[in-house]
């Protein structure tokens, strides 16, 4: 994995720009000492690390307008970053840029009942959400595994999922608004509280975009009201092509399941022994379906789902019988992550997405890779989408390790395209991902995309490095520039 060289002409004027960004953010708004920059010099994708040339704390929007535009005017480059949970390297800092920090931004604005919304700040945390709502019977659906720890915004930079996308969608299914400094440091605003806006969906272009296209300083997300009832089921099964089957039959049958999850026996032996759940250790896979809705529809769907899944040969069957129970089946899944990080001195998380039916085609191709790269690997779904989140387990201090647990990681993405799937699913691209990007798209298609990016930052000063497996040459693909949160093309020739 290779990044851009850093400008040794920016690293000489390091202290001019600290000095001049510390005007803008006083007190102890901006990072230099080596000891306390080290804390940022990495994202969740903990194999590469970068020391920055300074971290800025900005704590308004105005503030962040300033630094952009300083920025802007001295060429000097910006990494975005939330809660550095990110699993991609999306928030990898460069050696001669800054980092932008958004913890300070971390109030919820307003909750808005007539309109079903939230106004937040991008530091809050996702399950902060929940909770400032929770008492009026409310909830905001999207939910990651990491949902404790990551802030709103980077679910947007990410277009972050979580184990109830399935039925409620990821975060651009329940974003209605932005807030965002361009890189130059003009700030702009893009849909509100309405379910809908005219023009061109640029809300759905920057959701997901990864910090490459703006700095998000305010977000408005819609809340549901919470199901009147809500029950999970674990369901054990002697192989992983079993599960697999139960996961279409269940679909097939015209069910959407607010949650539907698998992991196999590694990932199961390693939640169970972190959190005690209750989870069948002699299963080879486990699937956790929750289903929703007013009583009598969960109860008819309850043995439906029941029906398929001892059609498809389930070992076992568990139904939760109580809110804690429930919420017990889903505290192994959600902490499956940490969990391996007990039985492994390292791993790397992968993100890729399948078609449903691919799913025993590439689990077996993946115990196929396992063997040939000489490494363990835990796998972990989002099986009702077809997001995998397969956990590669290595050992940094062994030389080679690294290695080889990335070029298993590329074998799985690859197989991931190979079965008519796509890179991601919800982790984004980063620098995990990006020289990956010239398998699934075409030189035009990276083109277009690129194109799009210098369109809002034609000096390529925002996350440069990210996404994309070579430089944008703006100068080159630039035709369209954004302004007051619309695209503005060039006067075109008449006739």
């Amino acid at each position: 994995m290779q990044m851009p060289p850093p400008d040794p002409a920016l690293i000489a004027r390091r202290a001019e720009f600290v000095a001049a960004l510390r005007r803008i953010v006083p007190g102890d708004g901006v990072i230099d000492e080596a000891a306390a920059l080290r804390a940022y010099e990495c994202d969740g994708l903990t194999a590469y690390r970068t020391t920055p040339l300074a971290v800025v704390l900005p704590a308004t929007t105005a503030q962040v307008s300033a630094v952009l535009a300083y920025c802007h005017g001295h060429g000097l480059k910006v990494v975005p970053r939330g809660s550095g949970t990110s699993l991609s390297g999306g928030a990898l800092p460069l050696a001669d840029g800054i980092v932008l920090g958004l913890g300070r931004f971390n109030r919820i604005l307003e909750i808005d009942y007539d309109n079903l919304c939230v106004v937040t700040q991008p530091g809050v945390t996702n399950l902060a959400l929940t909770e400032a709502v929770r008492d009026r019977g409310f909830y905001y659906a999207p939910d990651p595994s990491s949902q404790i720890a990551c802030s709103i915004g980077g679910n947007v930079a990410e277009n972050s999922g979580g184990v109830h996308c399935l039925k409620y969608g990821m975060t651009t299914n329940n974003l209605l608004g932005v807030e965002m400094v361009l890189a130059d440091g003009e700030v702009v605003r893009l849909g509100g509280r309405q379910l809908d806006s005219g023009g061109l969906d640029l809300l759905g272009v920057v959701t997901g975009s990864e910090g490459l296209l703006g700095v998000v300083t305010e977000v408005t997300v819609r809340i549901l009201p919470r199901p009147a009832t809500q029950q999970a089921f674990l369901l054990g099964f002697d192989s992983v092509e079993g599960a697999a089957r139960c996961v279409g039959a269940v679909i097939s049958a015209g069910i959407i399941p607010a949650g539907m999850e698998m992991m196999d026996r590694a990932s199961t032996a390693a939640a169970e022994a972190f959190v005690h759940a209750g989870y069948p250790l002699e299963a080879e896979a486990l699937l956790i379906i929750e289903l929703d809705g007013e009583a009598e529809e969960v109860a008819h769907l309850s043995r439906s789902v029941l029906h398929i899944a001892r059609a498809e040969g389930a070992a076992s069957v568990r139904a939760s019988t109580s809110e804690a129970e429930r919420l017990g089946f889903w505290a192994g899944r959600k902490a499956a992550f940490p969990a391996i990080g007990r039985i492994s001195p390292d791993y790397m998380c992968m993100d890729g997405t399948i078609p449903r039916r691919a799913l025993p085609q590439v689990l077996s191709r993946m115990s196929a890779l396992s063997a040939i790269h000489g490494l363990r690997v835990a796998n972990v779904f989002h099986a009702g989408d077809g997001n995998l989140h397969p956990l590669i387990l290595y050992d940094a201090n062994i030389p080679g390790d690294t290695e080889r647990a990335e070029a298993f990681g590329a074998d799985i993405l690859k197989l991931c395209v190979e079965v008519g799937g796509v890179l991601t699913g919800e982790h984004g691209v980063g620098v995990e991902k990006r020289d990956l990007m010239d398998f699934q798209f075409t030189e035009a298609d990276l083109a277009q995309q690129q194109r799009l990016k210098c369109a809002f930052d034609g000096d390529e000063l925002l996350n440069p490095g990210k996404v994309f497996p070579r430089l944008c040459r703006c100068a080159e693909l630039g035709r369209v520039h954004v302004r007051g949160g619309a695209l503005r093309f060039p006067d075109l020739p008449r006739f």
